[in-house]
């Protein structure tokens, strides 16, 4: 029953569109919702139980994206972020005035979408808590490869990115925020910017690709504005994990190391793209980026085909480290 204690500033998820969670300000989706208040329930977050609407639509968006990786995940829980709480309630009001506003200033279209954002459990319990603060923008600020300096999320059909930069935690689960986005007019930023703010008063978000976006940014003033943590999804995905010195996070699939990817790739990329691994790579043998950083730049750049092709090929090298 928990779907049907919503105030009217809270809008439930109903579908996915096209692989990816549907937002209902796009349309008429939130008038299913029920108008009606609890009074006893002061939790913050809500359990979404195995049935619940918004449980299916969530569970399965996350394991559509994960491809091959969601034979072996399991779904532990999904939780809601309440509006019963005082302040939570102003956040979600405040979220639909700023959603408002955006619309009124790009003729009608805020661009509201779903985006994860990977954290770990103490990580996310602290921004459902108190919000987005700069310790978080730091971890992207540090980050040699990262789209600017903000708040960074994928979008809600990418999930296989959001869950690799995840860590289990001492009981093997791993934790992801589901956060509903106003991203209004985006512009492009490119990988290794240090940009922090809009280009212009035309500008209010940021993304890799304006066509097929894996990478939201939000910049750091906007960030407890236009963004309003919804869901906590906690799951186990063994395969997620990463081999000493390899790559990619298939069960099946052969390691390759890292040297011996780096020479295969020379191969069959354009120069421009491999000195931009080459530069990544380098960071991450002098330790300024970790791993999954470098892994998640080695896919955005050279893509999961070609990756997946490069390593069956080396099926015979599938144990070799750095």
């Amino acid at each position: 029953m928990a779907a049907q204690v919503e105030i009217e500033d809270q809008a439930s998820v109903t579908k996915l569109d096209n692989g990816e969670i549907f937002d209902p300000l796009s349309d008429d989706a939130d008038s299913s919702v029920s108008r009606s208040r609890s009074v006893s329930n002061t939790d913050s977050v809500i359990l979404l139980r195995e049935g619940n609407q918004e449980h299916e639509v969530i569970k399965t968006c996350l394991l559509s994206g994960l491809g091959t990786v969601s034979s072996d995940t399991t779904m532990v829980t999904i939780r809601k972020n309440s509006s019963e709480g005082i302040t939570t309630r102003a956040k979600y009001i405040s979220f639909r005035i700023f959603t408002e506003a955006m619309a009124r200033k790009h003729g009608g279209d805020a661009n509201v979408k779903y985006g994860w954002y990977a954290g770990s459990k103490e990580e996310i319990e602290r921004i459902i808590s108190f919000g987005f603060s700069n310790r978080e923008v730091g971890k992207f600020e540090n980050d040699a490869g990262s789209y600017g300096i903000g708040i960074h999320l994928v979008p809600s059909k990418c999930s296989l990115l959001a869950a690799s930069s995840t860590e289990a935690d001492e009981e093997g689960l791993r934790h992801l925020l589901l956060c509903r986005l106003i991203l209004g007019k985006s512009e492009i930023i490119i990988s290794g910017s240090k940009q922090s703010y809009p280009s212009s008063i035309e500008f209010d978000s940021g993304v890799d690709d304006l066509h097929n976006p894996r990478n939201y940014v939000v910049w750091s003033c906007n960030m407890n504005s236009y963004i309003l943590p919804s869901y906590i999804v906690s799951f186990r995905s063994p395969s997620l994990r990463v081999s000493r010195g390899g790559f990619a996070a298939r069960p099946s699939s052969p390691w390759v190391s890292f040297a011996a990817l780096m020479s295969l790739l020379s191969k069959s990329m354009d120069p421009s793209r491999m000195n931009l691994i080459i530069r990544n790579y380098d960071d991450f043998r002098k330790r300024k980026i970790r791993r999954d950083q470098l892994i998640r730049k080695m896919r955005e750049v050279a893509g999961d085909n070609l990756l997946v092709e490069i390593i069956k090929n080396h099926r015979g090298k599938n144990k070799v480290k750095n």
